[in-house]
């Protein structure tokens, strides 16, 4: 719900504010940051308005003065008396705008309050930590990146960025994506780069490597910089840290540690930059191809349910009621890079989509690629889902020689709903990673036992706190032992105790399965004739091959 008063009559009168005040705009901010960090809410005098420093405000606390600041509202909803009188209080202390998150509640109220106190409202993400945002919007605002020594830096020159970085931290930098695209890296004379790095600027990616994954896992997971010490001569010891806006990751910093080695400060200098980076990355992204970058950076924050259905339906272009279903795309293991795999998958896919239905989009969330599919209402919409499904992983197949899994999550008849069919989506997909050589495209009804197994697993409902139960001594045993009871005793259960097909499944002597079974029963004490033993027995047995038993 953006307001804009175009009569200049209403625009605030100019104020003393900080040296640097009138760097920037709330548009030029917004376009900086992105859908992924900031959404215009209501905006009394459009977008054209300057914005200063921002002013962490928690609640109960009389709001400071600052003008044209930006206040983050920390800690209450935005339906709270306390986030109500601090929005009237920053109209009356003539701030630019407010920021709160919308915690899953109404808006209304607190758009009508900024209405009354004549300021804007911006919305950021529930994810979003506030010491991040007030880091990047600092950064966009002032128009100075962070340190002194990134101030001449144009923002989005990734080059001239991996420049500075290289000189501050004192080894040779590459900027990446999350797949390991090389977007920028230095070339100050003085500094070493190995036949990696060589690799790496003339292909544009990361070499492939075997630890290449377990590497950018690491650095994605991390808090901060991780150190690698590489004893292969032709690549060097390397420091890297993610680049991230909230909890999103936007790429990643990777420093040689060669000639001449990191000094001392070279982690903190590299976790200074990455901030820094931040805002180039998402200026870089807007610049590039602004619609698209603001559209998937909207689709992945809807399925994270980090931002409300509403707001959603703003960022992507599409009505709030619109039914959709999303995608969950992933590709069977092959050896190839899985930064290399998402990447190309996802351009594949997003291709299909855009054929399929204008609106449709992609995303990616670490080696998973997510689809989501507007749809009809009409008793088909099912069929076309899971026919459109099984075609895009035809031609991925075909074209690139890459065997995807595609979980159908449930559908979704308003955007608020998406989240709840992304995680199902997420669980098909697990169900058919269970049997790889099997079906690669399903629904939640046609793995739905398996999902419910998955499910059970998850929260450890034929393993609460008893005693160590005949299935987990089973299992001991056949470690220790090197026998093969459990398998033996799954499989006969799964033939309903028909020795003699279990026996053929099993490629093994049907006397040689009968004693089994008795054995079984005599070492563990497991009563086969009652029903409820065979129940328990046969879940806790199927739910161990998704995970050690616990």
């Amino acid at each position: 719900m953006v307001s804009s008063a175009g009569a200049t009559s209403n625009a605030r009168d100019p104020v003393d504010g900080p040296a640097w005040r009138g760097r920037t705009t709330l548009g030029k901010l917004l376009e900086t940051l992105g859908p992924l960090v900031l959404h215009l809410e209501f905006a009394p005098h459009g977008d054209d308005v300057h914005v200063g420093e921002p002013v962490i405000h928690d609640l109960g606390e009389r709001v400071q003065d600052q003008a044209d600041g930006v206040l983050l509202i920390v800690g209450g909803a935005p339906d709270d008396d306390a986030t109500l009188d601090a929005i009237k209080q920053a109209g009356a202390a003539r701030y630019a705008t407010v920021v709160l998150k919308a915690r899953g509640r109404d808006l209304a109220a607190a758009a009508q309050t900024a209405q009354e106190a004549d300021i804007a409202l911006l919305v950021a993400p529930d994810d979003m930590p506030w010491r991040h945002l007030d880091a990047l919007i600092t950064a966009a605002a002032a128009a100075d990146p962070g340190r002194d020594s990134y101030a001449s830096v144009g923002v989005g020159d990734l080059f001239a960025l991996a420049n500075a970085i290289a000189y501050s931290v004192g080894g040779a930098i590459t900027i990446e994506d999350p797949q390991g695209h090389v977007l920028a890296y230095s070339n100050l004379p003085h500094q070493h780069i190995d036949v990696t790095r060589q690799q790496g600027i003339l292909g544009r990616m990361t070499p492939d490597r075997p630890t290449n994954d377990a590497h950018y896992q690491r650095v994605c997971r991390a808090d901060g910089p991780v150190r690698f010490k590489n004893p292969d001569p032709e690549h060097s010891p390397r420091l890297a840290t993610a680049v991230r806006a909230g909890p999103q990751v936007l790429g990643t910093l990777w420093a040689i540690d060669g000639t001449p080695p990191l000094g001392e400060g070279a982690a903190e200098a590299l976790e200074e930059a990455a901030k820094v980076t931040a805002l180039h990355l998402l200026r870089a992204r807007a610049h590039r191809n602004p619609d698209r970058w603001s559209r998937v950076e909207a689709l992945a924050s809807l399925l994270d349910g980090g931002t409300t259905g509403r707001i959603a339906a703003t960022q992507l272009g599409i009505a709030v009621d619109t039914p959709t279903c999303v995608l969950a795309i992933a590709h069977t293991p092959d050896g190839e890079s899985s930064g290399l795999r998402s990447a190309r998958i996802v351009d594949l896919v997003s291709l299909y989509c855009e054929a399929w239905h204008p609106q449709a989009l992609c995303t990616t969330a670490g080696d998973l690629v997510y689809a989501l599919i507007p749809t009809r209402t009409d008793p088909r919409a099912h069929q076309r889902v899971t026919k459109f499904a099984e075609d895009v992983a035809t031609t991925v197949h075909r074209t690139a020689g890459l065997v995807l899994h595609v979980g159908i999550g449930t559908p979704s008849l308003r955007l608020d709903e998406v989240p709840a069919g992304r995680r199902s989506a997420d669980r098909v997909l697990r169900a058919l990673a269970a049997d790889v050589d099997q079906i690669r495209v399903a629904t939640v009804d046609e793995v739905r036992s398996r999902v419910l197994l998955l499910a059970l697993a998850e929260r450890g409902v034929a393993t609460i706190d008893l005693p160590p139960d005949p299935v987990a001594r089973i299992i001991e045993h056949d470690q220790q032992h090197d026998t093969a009871y459990a398998q033996s005793l799954l499989v006969f259960l799964d033939a309903f105790g028909e020795a003699a097909r279990a026996s053929s499944e099993l490629a093994v002597h049907e006397n040689t399965l009968r004693y089994r079974i008795r054995r079984i029963q005599e070492l563990f004490a497991l009563d086969l004739d009652d029903p409820d033993t065979r129940l328990v027995t046969w879940l806790r047995l199927r739910m161990c091959q998704f995970g050690p038993p616990q």
